[in-house]
Formats: C-alpha cells, sequence, structure tokens
C-alpha cells in the first residue's frame, strides 16, 4: 500500500511553479466539487468487503505515506515521538552537500518490513491515515482507481459505500491541499554525490524539517551501502 504525489522538483523555476500551482488548485477545485453518491455508485459496482488478511499492512512493498497532522494524532494516542511514528522515504535526491533530500513521511516499519502498528489487526485503528481509510481505493485526476486486494468483488452494504466515498473525497481534497503547500514552501537544489557527511532533509507542506543521521539509525547505509566501511 502506498501513496504520495509528484514531487516539485521539476517546477522550481518561478513560471513551472505557478504552472504547476495552477494545475493543482484546478484539482483542487474538481476534488472539493466531488459528487459523493456517483463516486459511491461506483464503488458499489466495484464491491468491496475487507477480509481482515492483513496484506495491506505487511510485506516489504508497504509505505503507508502519513501527512504532518496524522502522525500528530497517532502521537497522540500512543505516546510516542515523531520519529518513533514515522521516518522519511528512502527515495529522494542528494545535493552537493551531501545532504539527502525526501518528500513527506512514512509510517515506522518493523524489521520484517510490517507496518508496526500491526499485530492481528490494527492497534490504531480509528487513528489509521486516510490511506488506509480507503484502501484499496483512490483517487487520480478525479477518476477512481483500484488497487490488488482480495476484499474486491465482495457484496457491499449502499451506506457503507457511501462511507468511503466521503472518505476518498476528504482524501483527495487533503492530498491537493498539502501538495500546494508543499510546492509553495520547496526550493530546489543543485544535485550531488551521495555522502555521509550531511544530514536527511525532509519537505513537507509545513516546510523543510534537517534531521542528523544519528536520529535515523541505519538509514543511512541503507542509502550508502557501499560506504559503509570507509
Amino acid at each position: 500500500m502506498s501513496g504520495g504525489r509528484e514531487g516539485p522538483d521539476s517546477h522550481d523555476e518561478p513560471g513551472g511553479r505557478a504552472s504547476h500551482l495552477k494545475t493543482l488548485t484546478s484539482e483542487l477545485e474538481m476534488a472539493r466539487a466531488l459528487d459523493i453518491l456517483a463516486l459511491a455508485g461506483e464503488i458499489l459496482k466495484e464491491g468491496f468487503r475487507c477480509t481482515q488478511c492483513g496484506r495491506c499492512c505487511r510485506g516489504e512493498e508497504l509505505s503507508v505515506l502519513a501527512f504532518p497532522g496524522e502522525v500528530r494524532g497517532i502521537m497522540a494516542h500512543t505516546g510516542q515521538s515523531w520519529l518513533e511514528v514515522a521516518e522519511p522515504p528512502l527515495l529522494g535526491e542528494w545535493d552537493r552537500m551531501g545532504n539527502f533530500h525526501t518528500l513527506e513521511w512514512r509510517l515506522q516499519k518493523t524489521p520484517e518490513g510490517d507496518c508496526q502498528f500491526y499485530h492481528r489487526g490494527c492497534k490504531i485503528y480509528d487513528h489509521r491515515p486516510l490511506l488506509c481509510r480507503t484502501y484499496p481505493f483512490y483517487l487520480e485526476e478525479g477518476r477512481l482507481v483500484v488497487s490488488r486486494c482480495e476484499g474486491l468483488g465482495q457484496e457491499m452494504e449502499a451506506h457503507r459505500a457511501l462511507d468511503l466515498a466521503g472518505e476518498l473525497k476528504r482524501r483527495y481534497v487533503r492530498e491537493m491541499e498539502e501538495a500546494i503547500d508543499l510546492v509553495m514552501r520547496y526550493r530546489d537544489f543543485e544535485r550531488g554525490p551521495p555522502s555521509r557527511d550531511g544530514a536527511c532533509l525532509v519537505h513537507d507542506s509545513e516546510g523543510q524539517h534537517r534531521l542528523s543521521w544519528d536520529r535515523l539509525p541505519g538509514m543511512l547505509d541503507r542509502l550508502c551501502p557501499a560506504s559503509r566501511d570507509r
């Protein structure tokens, strides 16, 4: 299970940024105008019932992106710190000063690659991110997209389809708002080679966050395995 939007890197020039923001703003307007009843009808045709198999919560390919507000909600529920709840994704680029830049946050995983909050069910069910609440569905340019899931094709009550449609619209609006805020705050950088001397810079809707590698145990070794013993 994954999520996330296109990064702002190629849009950092003034004209490109303005064009990108215009596109995102237009999509935000479309998201806010989305017809929940029509969307519920599409979901009902697909049919879905969670079988509680847990496959969307386990495995190396799992990556649950969470917005800053969602991370704080989980922190308040569990009593954990920010970096105990979430970590920077491994997908990113290096600048010429040796800093690693990445976008947004994902929920922490166990050494086996599973979501740390999954153990015979979700331990943060009432506080889980919108990505989890809407799986296996998401919206892309206003269109319903369906991920693989063994619960698809199952009989579904109309009220559940309507509830899910409401959550999908809420997620879509939130994604657009977060993307706009991220692009507004993001500043591009000159690319450079990987290095163990810099830091991790996370860009999200609230700005840029600098994290020293000692706060992210093991992450630098995963990013620079060849230079681990130098």
